[in-house]
């Protein structure tokens, strides 16, 4: 596709309700856009610049609806706020969604598009991987971009290391918390997402001598966990009540509502998904049965780290650095929490909403 094509695409009708939509929180931009001729649908929603531009991954997903994406945009991009805050990097947050089956509908032609529209925001916006997007999308979507991130040629390319790393060493730290010991030898956890990084953080896992359960859509990565890993495979349906130390959710969000808590009999949840809690009354229920839980946007931070730092002189030595630090921030949140005796989720969201505001 040339770059006149790319000039066609347009802003496409919003969904209706923006501002009733319950995910709405003082957005400062919802952008809708399109390309037909290469079938993009895109909603690139910017929560809030006070700390900088808006950072937040593209995720690639087959929305059953426009208003489902808008959902899943407001809620992703505010929790990149509160990441990106966190995390002690100068940027705010922002998310893409793309309504696509990122099996059977992608092609470079789409991303390139996507990047157009992510240029015309001159900065407001930068993009990287998420959910169905990979390190070869943004390298397309880069050719119409200077504001795509984790490309083969731009910082330390594949974020998903990171984030993974990053989980690692929050799930140790909820360890020590919660049990006396960082150790996990002989812990059992359940890991519900194979992607990469589930994958990752299981080999992590299994070489620190956890027994592992595994819950993927996957056949091809259950068989790959079973084999190399000693794996015992669940299904995805019931993973949150599989018997273990420590649950691990690192595929969609909102697992963690109030259909699943009564019946998780782990002590732990901590994982790489985002948006785990369905709704903040969520985070006091684990509370009330005493299940600890480390926030998401703290634990996952790793991967917007290391896309925010990469580019920076010694800059896999300062992103592995910060990205171990997770672990620091994590206990001091649980040790905060303790104390007060409140949700985790909430001593989190005060944490990042004052640094906002300092």
């Amino acid at each position: 596709m040339n770059v006149s094509a790319l000039s066609r695409s347009k802003i496409i009708a919003a969904p209706t309700g923006v501002y009733e939509n319950s995910e709405f929180n003082t957005h400062e931009q919802v952008v809708f856009a399109s390309a037909p001729e290469v079938g993009l649908k895109a909603i690139i929603a910017i929560h809030n610049t006070g700390l900088g531009p808006a950072m937040g991954g593209c995720r690639m997903w087959p929305y059953t609806s426009s208003d489902e994406a808008l959902t899943d945009a407001l809620r992703l991009s505010e929790g990149m706020t509160y990441k990106n805050a966190m995390a002690g990097i100068p940027y705010g947050g922002g998310k893409a969604v793309i309504i696509a089956d990122p099996k059977t509908e992608k092609t470079s032609e789409m991303m390139r598009a996507f990047g157009a529209h992510v240029e015309r925001l001159a900065g407001r916006y930068i993009t990287a991987e998420d959910v169905g997007i990979s390190t070869a999308d943004m390298d397309a979507a880069a050719q119409e971009t200077s504001y795509a991130r984790g490309t083969s040629t731009k910082g330390l390319g594949d974020p998903s290391p990171f984030t993974a790393l990053g989980v690692f060493e929050g799930i140790k730290a909820a360890a020590e918390f919660k049990y006396g010991s960082p150790s996990l030898e002989g812990r059992t956890l359940t890991i519900q997402g194979l992607g990469h990084v589930g994958w990752t953080l299981c080999e992590h896992l299994h070489s620190a001598g956890a027994k592992l359960l595994v819950a993927d859509l996957s056949d091809a990565q259950l068989h790959k966990a079973r084999q190399q890993l000693g794996a015992e495979v669940i299904a995805p349906d019931t993973a949150h009540q599989a018997d273990c130390d420590i649950y691990v959710p690192c595929a969609l969000g909102a697992c963690l509502n109030s259909a699943s808590i009564p019946q998780i009999k782990a002590r732990i949840v901590a994982g790489a998904a985002n948006n785990q809690l369905a709704t903040t009354e969520d985070g006091v229920r684990l509370h009330e049965r005493d299940i600890l839980l480390a926030p998401d946007y703290i634990i996952n931070a790793g991967g917007v780290i290391s896309v925010a730092l990469g580019e920076e002189h010694d800059a896999k030595a300062i992103v592995t650095d910060k990205t171990l630090a997770i672990g620091k921030t994590l206990k001091s949140v649980f040790a905060t929490a303790q104390q007060k005796n409140v949700p985790t989720s909430q001593v989190a969201e005060e944490m990042a909403r004052a640094r906002l505001t300092a």
